[in-house]
Order: C-alpha cells, then sequence, then structure tokens
C-alpha cells in the first residue's frame, strides 16, 4: 500500500471533464420518444398554427361593423343562416344582415370578421338577436396567431419540455433530431458485495452503489448499457472496462491504494489514468481517464463517496454529453450559517446539511461510509478549496436534495 503522491485540485478535475466533453451527435427520435431530449437542430415553423382563422368562443360569427349600437335593449336581429363547426366549417359567404352559429375552433365563415359570445345572444326562431357590440377580430383566433411559418419556435440545445414536444406536434412535426444520449456501463467492484434478495455471508454487505448511479444516471440524461457486479479480480475487471460499446465507464470500488484496488492500475494500463486522487471529502481516492473512446471515472465504494464523485465529475460529463447544461441539477436556495461549517485551506468539501428555523446545520455524523447520512440531511453546501469554512451569521448556498 501507498499514499497519494499529490491530490488533483477540484476545479482542476473539472477543467478535465470540460477538456473532454462535448455534446454528441445527433440522432433522429419520433416526437412520442422526445420529452426531456436534448435538441440538436432549432425547430423552424414549417406552417402557421392554426391555418386558418378559427372562433375563440362559442357564439355566432357575424360583421364586427352590423354589432354597432347592440345592447341589452337594442338588440339587433340577425338571420342565421348556418353553422360552423370544427372540423367542418361552414361553405358559404356571410352577407349583410346574416350570422353563422359557431363553435369554439370551428373555421371562421369567409365573410364573418368577429363573434358574438353565446351569452349576448338570444335565438328566435330562425334569427338571433345580438345583445352587445363587438370590433372587428373580437373572439377571433387568427391565421399564425399561435405559431407563423418560418419563424423560430424552438432553438438548438433547449432540453424540450412537455409543451415544447406538444407545439412541435402542432406543427405536424412527426421527428426530432436530438442529441445521442451517453451509454454508461456500470461496474461494481468487491468480493464482499452481496445483491439485495442473495444470501449473505458473515462478512458481506448488501451492495447498494448500482442503485444509487441507477438513479443519478437516469436523472442526467445517460442511457445505461449494462450494470455488472464483478469480483476484485484483474481480468475480469479489465474485460468489463475494455469491452466497446459505452461512452462513459463507472467503475464502483477499488479506487484507492490498497492492495486490492486493481482500478487504477488497470485504466493506466488499457488507456490512461489522467487524474488519481482529489483535494476534496469525501471521495478523495476517486480519479478519472480514459479507455479507447470511453471517459472512465474511479468512484469510492463507500456511499456518500461514490454520491459526492458522480455529481462532482461523472454526473457533468454525462450531462456534457448528452446537451445538457454542466451545472448541478439540484434547485438552490441562500440560508444562513446556524452552525459553524469546519473544513481546511486546500480540499474542497461536500458537507451535508440539515436546515433548521435557525438555519444550516452541518449533520454531526457525516462519514463517508454513511449513507443514512444523506437520508438525514436536507442538502448540501461545497466549501472551496479557498475556505477554511463558514461561520455563524454567514450566508451558504444550500443544494437541495429532494428538488432534482
Amino acid at each position: 500500500m501507498r499514499g497519494f503522491l499529490r491530490r488533483t485540485p477540484v476545479p482542476v478535475a473539472c477543467q478535465w471533464v470540460d477538456t473532454h466533453t462535448a455534446p454528441l451527435a445527433s440522432v433522429t427520435v419520433p416526437l412520442a420518444d422526445a420529452a426531456g431530449r436534448v435538441l440538436s437542430e432549432p425547430l423552424i415553423a414549417p406552417i402557421d398554427v392554426p391555418p386558418f382563422d378559427r372562433s375563440a368562443m362559442d357564439g355566432y360569427a357575424v360583421r364586427a361593423d352590423e354589432t354597432v349600437g347592440a345592447g341589452d335593449y337594442s338588440p339587433i336581429s340577425l338571420e342565421v343562416v348556418g353553422e360552423s363547426l370544427p372540423g367542418r366549417g361552414w361553405d358559404g359567404r356571410l352577407q349583410p344582415g346574416q350570422a353563422v352559429r359557431i363553435m369554439t375552433g370551428a373555421p371562421l365563415p369567409a365573410g364573418a370578421d368577429a363573434v358574438v359570445p353565446a351569452e349576448f345572444a338570444r335565438l328566435r326562431g330562425n334569427c338571433v338577436d345580438i345583445q352587445a357590440a363587438v370590433p372587428r377580430l373580437k373572439n377571433v383566433g387568427q391565421i399564425g396567431e399561435d405559431l407563423r411559418a418560418g419563424t423560430p419556435v424552438l432553438p438548438a440545445g433547449r432540453r424540450l419540455r412537455p409543451q415544447d414536444v406538444a407545439a412541435a406536434a402542432s406543427l405536424g412535426v412527426t421527428e426530432l433530431a436530438v442529441v445521442r444520449r451517453p451509454v454508461v456501463r456500470v461496474l461494481i467492484t468487491g468480493n464482499e458485495l452481496v445483491p439485495p434478495g442473495h444470501a449473505r455471508g458473515p462478512h458481506q454487505i448488501f451492495e447498494a452503489n448500482s442503485f444509487l448511479l441507477r438513479g443519478l444516471v437516469a436523472r442526467d440524461g445517460g442511457e445505461l448499457e449494462a450494470v455488472l457486479p464483478l469480483p476484485d479480480e484483474p481480468h475480469t475487471i479489465h474485460s468489463a472496462l475494455t469491452a466497446p460499446g459505452a461512452d462513459v465507464i463507472l467503475i464502483s470500488g477499488g479506487s484507492s491504494v490498497g492492495g486490492e484496488d486493481y482500478a487504477p492500475r488497470l485504466v493506466a494500463e488499457a488507456g490512461n489514468l489522467a487524474i488519481h486522487g482529489l483535494a476534496m471529502r469525501p471521495s478523495s481516492p476517486a480519479g478519472m481517464g480514459t479507455v479507447a473512446a470511453a471517459l472512465v471515472f474511479l468512484l469510492p465504494g463507500n456511499p456518500v463517496s461514490c454520491l459526492c464523485a458522480y455529481d462532482f465529475f461523472a454526473g457533468r460529463a454525462i450531462r456534457r454529453l448528452g446537451g445538457r447544461s454542466e451545472g448541478w441539477p439540484y434547485l438552490r436556495m441562500v440560508a444562513p450559517v446556524a452552525r459553524k461549517i469546519v473544513s481546511e485551506i486546500g480540499r474542497t468539501d461536500y458537507c451535508r446539511v440539515r436546515l433548521t428555523p435557525a438555519g444550516v446545520e452541518p449533520l454531526a455524523l457525516s462519514g463517508a461510509a454513511i449513507l443514512s447520512s444523506t437520508l438525514r440531511a436536507d442538502g448540501f453546501v461545497i466549501v472551496p478549496e479557498a475556505s477554511e469554512g463558514y461561520a455563524p451569521g454567514g450566508e451558504v448556498e444550500v443544494f437541495l436534495y429532494d428538488a432534482w
């Protein structure tokens, strides 16, 4: 066993990630599968929406100038000559003294230029008494009022929301060009690990990090290729590490400098171990490099360290490859410090905290192996390497666990 000769500052490691990541190639997906994907090409409206003038109300299509002076005590009587329904308009042309009964969304008849709402009209046989004046184009949805043909609708780089996909559908679009999702392979190493539901030996523990990483990869837009539980056996790990097909490989466990910490050596032998050992707490044994075309991230086996290293580095890479923002995918809030948050110059700290009526308090029990600390925490505070921490009364930015 040996210690780390040096530890890389977190900003340097983040810069390495950014240098080695850019949005992947464009692929085309059906509109039904587009929500949550990142648009790789701008969407330009091919048609007007709506493509015809239509009624915004149930009522009567009229010539606006014929309603001037209409009121409760001075109604204007018009002859009802037809009906316009959604999907089945009235084919005639409105003449002076005429009205057409019309439903919301139905095409406005030729010759009409306004709609009187039904509550301001009283039907008498084949006539309607108009009891309110309407100006031209009142209650009319005009051609292109929503989207105009030839105008930009969605920019490239947009993460598509449900309403974005609906807008594309309203234009008749059936598929969209999006950034390809990065393919992620997860390798879980450790002879002491047993999958939940299996018999556990006296000195074994149930494996949890794969479930943590599954959720994080899905959150960040990655496509999970495989989750492979592996023994601490170099040949087996090497084979899983060098198999083609993944854009990102996450190795959980075996990342430090112990006798059975094989992952760093195997990455160095199969490719390039660019960084090993970080000036941070927890996750100092983390590392990163490349094997063929894949980015490889060494994630410590302790679950909080695994979460921390993933969020700082691997998640950042997956988001960037998928065209998303590299920023932390958590909602944030600013709150006062109620109890001192202690750190050390030269080290970045990932400090789990809870929110109290008095402000932010660090958790008293927060070791890297204490996964339950993330259950008790409301979120975390990042203390940069240039700081010794935060004194009571100051304000800090809190990243909220429950709001991603």
